[in-house]
């Protein structure tokens, strides 16, 4: 089977995402029978005369909406060409969070659009979502083209608006398929019904993307989560142990590899590598693993192994682009918690630079944000982190603030002014 790819769904209420992510699961035989009984039965339980496949998704989705521990419904399907992840995200706009969420990690995201009402400002939303998150792929599904009897003229016309829009927010990888989710056409296989367009069906685009470069390739990046000193509760072997577990976010380990702790900038070599599975030579991007060092150094949750071939800077100052995700406003002044990797560090709102417009795809000027609003802050940090631009990596360019008082999640960040190249563009 060939490579994962992950993927995102996004897309304004009714514009047809849990009928098209349906379709493509049946149509790609990737559900299973008793599964689709249930769905044929609960359709005509609501007199329906044939199986209306949102069935298949809307479980999941109306508990999610509802608050219930799920925020984006992910789902396992595979083709013979290759495996996919999906993150189905809502599409009420007061769900925005969750479309960051589901395209934070995405290769590629599915956008859908109502081909009877155009770009909308959701539609502008997601688009600068994925801008900002430096999605790889964006692919925009024009869907219900069989309600405007499959006219070439109406999609050529809703794809050159959204083009355009995409264009004036940087994303320069974005494909349009015209498709009827509800009867198939252009999903898994072609359609004779738009035979104005030439273009590969929509499961087709989905074979071929290429997923976003590998991790292994960047430098070596490790956010230490734990410090492990069992001592003497281990046996003697393990009286003088001491190693730091935690997932690599980028690039590859070996033993003997220099590397450097930050923010102390102390230097050391690597000894060991550790795994519940005994002891590696070597290890990368996304293992879990525990590191030994030469030297004693001092290091803590929070710390980041780095290669010291190539060390980030470290500093207390950060700008940054963020997707403000409460319903609580937020201005210069703030107090907030910034978490970045595995260090979670107090921090202030220095300025708010300004508040993304999305008609105009230009930063204006603003003192405050608001729900969902996209805007460029500056940041006071209590304590330094090693803080490396977002366009230049994704795992380690990211942060959250984080209300101290009740542990909310009030904002998805980017380290650095990809917001005002964005807007510049």
């Amino acid at each position: 089977m060939g490579t994962l790819l992950r993927l995102a769904t996004a897309g304004s209420v009714d514009d047809g995402k849990s009928t098209l992510v349906g379709r493509l699961l049946y149509d790609s035989k990737s559900v299973l029978a008793d599964q689709f009984d249930a769905v044929e039965r609960v359709s005509r339980d609501r007199g329906l005369e044939q199986a209306d496949l949102a069935l298949l998704t809307d479980g999941l989705r109306s508990e999610r909406e509802q608050g219930i521990t799920i925020d984006v419904a992910y789902r396992y399907f595979a083709t013979a060409e290759r495996s996919f992840i999906l993150a189905d995200c809502p599409g009420h706009v007061q769900y925005t969070r969750n479309t960051v969420t589901g395209a934070s990690t995405a290769d590629v995201v599915v956008l859908l659009v109502d081909v009877r009402k155009g770009l909308q400002e959701q539609t502008r939303r997601h688009l600068a979502v994925a801008s900002l998150l430096r999605v790889p792929h964006v692919v925009v599904v024009v869907n219900k083209i069989d309600l405007v009897d499959f006219d070439g003229a109406t999609y050529d016309r809703v794809s050159a608006e959204v083009n355009a829009s995409a264009t004036a927010l940087g994303l320069s990888d974005v494909i349009t398929i015209p498709v009827s989710a509800l009867a198939g056409d252009n999903v898994v296989n072609r359609s004779e019904r738009t035979p104005w367009y030439d273009g590969p069906s929509f499961l087709e685009v989905l074979e071929t993307l290429s997923p976003a470069g590998e991790p292994q390739s960047e430098p070596l990046r490790f956010p230490v989560q734990l410090v492990i000193r069992p001592q003497q509760a281990a046996g003697e072997r393990f009286r003088d142990y001491r190693g730091y577990a935690g997932q690599i976010a980028s690039g590859l380990v070996r033993v003997g590899d220099p590397v450097t702790v930050l923010p102390s900038g102390r230097t050391s070599t690597v000894a060991g590598i550790d795994t519940a599975d005994g002891e590696l030579q070597e290890a990368y991007s996304p293992q879990s693993v525990t590191l030994r060092l030469t030297d004693d150094v001092d290091v803590s949750r929070g710390d980041q192994i780095v290669t010291s071939r190539s060390v980030p800077a470290v500093t207390q100052d950060v700008e940054g682009t963020v997707a403000w995700l409460s319903d609580r406003e937020l201005r210069a002044g703030t107090k907030v918690l910034l978490k970045h990797g595995t260090s979670t560090v107090q921090a202030m709102v220095k300025q708010v630079g300004g508040r993304l417009d999305l008609d105009a795809a230009e930063l204006q000027p603003a003192d405050t944000l608001g729900l969902n609003d996209i805007g460029h802050v500056t940041l006071r940090l209590a304590a330094p982190i090693a803080a490396e631009e977002y366009l230049h990596s994704r795992a380690t360019g990211a942060f959250l603030l984080i209300d101290a008082h009740d542990g909310a999640t009030l904002a998805a960040g980017m380290v650095g002014d990809a917001l005002l190249a964005t807007a510049a563009v």
